[in-house]
């Protein structure tokens, strides 16, 4: 396209009850570990309008500890049967309860089905080892003991989860080849790329994270030195951190994870505060078996959500799906979909693409002519919203964080504008920033928004990221490329595109010294833009 330029779910309704008590009574944000009901080892529950058991157990775990866990086996089971096996452990923060509504629907379609606490939470014994080494040996230890103690077929095991369990489901998939297909929900490839985007600390997510582990569960000595000097910017244990994070990235094992061809499949919201989109998509590029990406407006876990009260949800409709032609071979055409389904924040509808490369194929590129400078230090009222809250609103109610645009203090927010739109812009994918930057000071921080901007010029946040920058020279240019958000949202006819760039965001920790002051230029030799991608028409 020719550039333009800018200006400036026993029974179901007993399941869907207790898990309903865990999600909303305040299993991550409130109550102790105490609290909750510790059943009686192999207490067998019977189901009023199913005629699949469900059974509390003691399951070893790696290094001697105990985990707490339940199992659903299929009706009429009895000894030398095998059935399927599958595995979820459970999110931060959440007991064992957390699956049975999806654990009961599946032992009625005929699997095996075990659900744990992860380690260091609730009454599962340990500390919180944020998936590191301990928490992947586990699921190996509780596949041994499925294996051992249910009507489980070696040959047919499954594993899956929300958020904390989607991500140790897939670290377990590079570790145990036993493991044939994975479905993660909400979870994360890359550790850092999620928590740490752009060299930026992600305030609200990690303080999130560090407070709901405190309340129901014992964090490690590691987890808490390491929090520590995250929250507290120590620059001199940055590599450390980096390192403790990728130990805990699925993407570090990347290799292996091909290597073992378990069928894969993720799932993720536009607006996850704790893993944003990009990199689930990066890994799922990179993935060489068979795989399928989903994303889906909302925030962390919320598509999910109703799925595991027992409702309606289209996640765990193809997660049902997935389990059943990768375990038990049914033909019912998830392999012959297209690999890569989006639905949009705007109209709810999905589109199916061949690879995430055909996502956003088409590109317009926006110019960021002249030159602009602002003060660091002051929020400019530009903002990326409030963890969970901001993207519910926009998946519920489609109001995501707004601005007006003409009113942003401009000695605080560099701007540019496109021209108003004669057609609608879908946009699709991730919008890419490149510019040159001098600042005054050796390290900064910036955040670049991309709003649509209705003709009373109210903003709509499309997408934001963070970007950070350590040991520059004072007053020597600069190149900064920034990714921003991967997203799908259209922009209407008659409206236009805003870039903002500021420096304090309350979602993010920002490195701005006292009276700092940045400048963004377009050099000829090498001009500033922002990438839009878009749907091909």
């Amino acid at each position: 396209m020719a550039p333009h330029h800018l200006s400036g779910r026993p029974s179901r309704t007993t399941a869907a009850a207790l898990t309903a008590a865990a999600l909303f009574a305040g299993a991550a944000f409130g109550l102790a570990p105490a609290a909750e009901a510790a059943p009686a080892r192999a207490a067998n529950t019977a189901s009023a309008s199913s005629s699949s058991s469900l059974k509390f157990y003691d399951i070893p775990g790696s290094g001697g500890i105990t985990l707490k866990g339940n199992v659903f086996t299929p009706a009429g089971a009895e000894a030398g049967d095998r059935y399927p096996l599958i595995v979820f452990p459970t999110s931060w923060g959440m007991p064992q309860i957390e699956y049975l509504a999806q654990a009961q629907k599946l032992a009625d379609a005929g699997y095996t089905v075990v659900s744990y606490t992860s380690r260091g939470f609730w009454l599962s014994g340990g500390n919180i080892e944020v998936a590191g080494p301990p928490d992947v040996a586990d699921v190996s230890s509780v596949i041994d003991w499925a294996l051992a103690h249910t009507p489980s077929d070696p040959a047919r095991i499954g594993m899956g989860g929300v958020s904390y369990g989607a991500g140790i489901s897939l670290l377990a998939a590079g570790h145990d080849k036993r493991i044939k297909a994975v479905v993660a929900m909400s979870g994360w490839a890359d550790l850092i790329q999620s928590i740490y985007s752009g060299r930026t600390q992600h305030l609200q997510a990690a303080a999130m994270l560090g407070a709901a582990g405190e309340i129901t569960g014992r964090p490690s000595a590691e987890l808490n030195q390491i929090l520590k000097e995250f929250l507290g910017s120590d620059l001199s244990k940055e590599q450390d951190m980096i390192d403790w994070g990728r130990k805990r990235s699925p993407a570090t094992y990347l290799d292996q994870i091909n290597k073992n061809g378990a069928a894969l499949m993720l799932g993720n919201a536009w607006g996850d505060s704790l893993f944003p989109p990009n990199q689930y998509a990066d890994f799922f590029t990179k993935l060489t078996g068979p795989k399928r990406l989903e994303l889906r407006p909302g925030d962390h876990a919320t598509a999910e959500a109703t799925g595991l009260l027992g409702l309606p949800n289209d996640v765990w409709s193809d997660a049902h799906r997935w389990f059943d032609h990768y375990l038990k071979g049914a033909d019912n055409g998830i392999d012959k979909e297209q690999p890569v389904q989006l639905k949009s924040r705007t109209d709810g509808s999905y589109e199916g693409y061949p690879s995430w490369q055909a996502v956003g194929a088409a590109t317009e590129k926006l110019a960021l002519n002249g030159t602009q400078k602002i003060w660091a230090n002051i929020d400019s009222g530009a903002d990326g919203g409030i963890i969970f809250l901001s993207s519910i609103l926009d998946q519920f109610a489609k109001l995501p964080p707004m601005a007006s645009i003409p009113l942003l203090p401009r000695s605080f927010a560099a701007v540019w504008q496109s021209p108003a739109y004669g057609e609608d812009r879908r946009v699709r994918g991730t919008a890419k920033l490149h510019t040159t930057l001098t600042s005054t000071k050796e390290s900064g921080t910036l955040v670049a928004y991309l709003y649509d901007v209705g003709p009373l010029g109210l903003g709509k946040l499309v997408s934001n990221a963070p970007f950070t920058f350590h040991g520059q020279t004072p007053g020597r240019p600069f190149p900064v490329d920034l990714e921003l958000f991967s997203t799908s949202y259209d922009v209407p006819a008659g409206h236009h595109l805003a870039l903002v760039v500021d420096t304090v965001d309350p979602l993010y920790i920002e490195h701005n010294p006292l009276g700092a002051q940045l400048t963004f230029s377009s050099p000829a030799s090498d001009p500033s833009s922002l990438t839009v991608p878009l749907r091909e028409k």
